[in-house]
C-alpha cells in the first residue's frame, strides 16, 4: 500500500513540474520580478535548511558509534535543532544589531530592507539620480518611437520584442526591470507608463505617457496607479 501512495506522489509531482504547452486564450500566470526573486531566495536557503538538518542527523547519529548512550536522532528531531539554532542566532544577531546602533547612532544608513554604512567610493546622490534619469530615458525614446510606428499605441507589455531587454533594466546591479504598464496611448493623458521598481527607497522616477519623468514617492506613485486601474 505504501507504494502505491510513494508512486502516485511521484507521478504528481512529475505532473506539476513537467512542461506544458498553454491552449490558445488561456491565462497564465506568471510572477514580478520582484516575486521571483524573493522565491528564488526563500528556495534556495530552503534547501539549505534541510540539507543542514540531514548533516547534522547524520553527524549526531555517526556519533553513536563512540557514545552508546546517545540516542538515535531522528530527521524531524534535526530539523527541530536547527530551527531552534536558527532562533538563537537570529537573537544575538538582533542584540548585536542594537548594540551597534547604541554605540554608533545615525551611522547606519538603510538601503532598501538592509542598514549600511557610508560608502566614501560611492557616487553621490544627484550622480545617481543623473543615471537613473538617463536610464529611463532611453527608454522613454525606444517607447515612443515604437508608438511612431504603431499608430500612438505603445507595446501591450513588457516583452515585446521591439524593445530590447537592455532598455526594460534599471541601472542597478539587481538587474531588476521597469515596472511597466501597457496598452496605453502615447501623448494622451498623463498616467503612469514606466516606473522604477521599490528598489532605491527614497521615491521612484516615473515615466507618464505624456513624456514627462516625475520623481514621486510611495504614496504619489500608489495614487497614480489606483487612479489609472479603479
Amino acid at each position: 500500500m505504501s507504494s502505491i501512495v510513494r508512486s502516485l506522489m511521484f507521478g504528481t509531482i512529475l505532473l506539476a513540474l513537467g512542461p506544458r504547452s498553454a491552449v490558445a486564450g488561456m491565462p497564465t500566470v506568471t510572477l514580478s520580478d520582484i516575486a521571483r526573486m524573493r522565491a528564488q531566495t526563500i528556495s534556495f536557503f530552503l534547501v539549505g535548511f534541510l540539507v543542514c538538518a540531514l548533516g547534522i542527523q547524520w553527524v549526531w547519529n555517526s556519533l553513536r558509534a563512540d557514545f552508546s548512550r546517545l540516542p538515535r536522532l531522528s530527521y524531524g528531531k534535526a530539523v527541530g535543532v536547527v530551527v531552534l539554532w536558527g532562533l538563537l542566532f537570529l537573537l544575538v544577531l538582533t542584540m548585536i544589531s542594537g548594540a551597534r546602533e547604541l554605540m554608533t547612532p545615525g551611522a547606519w544608513r538603510q538601503e532598501g530592507y538592509t542598514f549600511k554604512l557610508p560608502d566614501a567610493t560611492k557616487p553621490p546622490i544627484p550622480e545617481q539620480e543623473s543615471t537613473r534619469r538617463q536610464s529611463l530615458e532611453r527608454l522613454r525614446g525606444a517607447l515612443w518611437t515604437y508608438a511612431r510606428g504603431h499608430e500612438g499605441q505603445f507595446p501591450a507589455d513588457a516583452t515585446d520584442p521591439a524593445i530590447p531587454e537592455p532598455f526594460w533594466q534599471v541601472p542597478d546591479p539587481s538587474g531588476m526591470r521597469y515596472v511597466y504598464h501597457g496598452g496605453q496611448v502615447a501623448d494622451r493623458g498623463a498616467t503612469p507608463l514606466a516606473l522604477e521598481p521599490d528598489l532605491f527607497g527614497n521615491g521612484r522616477l516615473v515615466l507618464l505617457t505624456s513624456g514627462e519623468i516625475r520623481w514621486m514617492n510611495a504614496q504619489e506613485t500608489q495614487e497614480n496607479v489606483e487612479a489609472r486601474n479603479p
